[in-house]
């Protein structure tokens, strides 16, 4: 399976993007997540979403950032509203093995990049 993520950019703060992943297979049986990693720092979840839609969010995009998926389409999508500096990173999609959505094996997407200037 090939994930290819599109739709960073460069925003204001305050503003919003909407992250595509989409994958070259089936993917309706996996969760999916996206990550991020900002210069520095280690690579963290920011949203995760079952092969039934449930969803989790790190504590600090709660509120502002939506995770969604479209089997149909075999793209999972993550929505990013009132966008902060901090925000700053390579966003990668990932899709871990069915069974283990906290793994980190499974299939990485290529990154996009977000920045968010103040």
């Amino acid at each position: 399976v090939q994930l290819q993520a599109s739709g960073g950019g460069l925003v204001q703060a305050g503003g919003s993007l909407r992250l595509s992943c989409a994958a070259s297979g089936s993917v309706s049986r996996n969760a999916m997540a996206w990550y991020r990693q900002a210069p520095g720092k280690q690579r963290e979840l920011v949203a995760g979403i079952s092969s039934i839609g449930a969803t989790n969010y790190v504590d600090s995009v709660k509120g502002r950032f939506t995770i969604s998926r479209d089997n149909a389409k075999k793209t999972v999508y993550l929505r990013m509203d009132s966008l902060k500096p901090e925000d700053t990173a390579v966003y990668y999609c990932h899709l871990p093995p069915i069974g283990y959505p906290s793994s980190l094996l499974g299939y990485w997407g290529q990154g996009t990049q977000v920045t968010v200037s103040s």
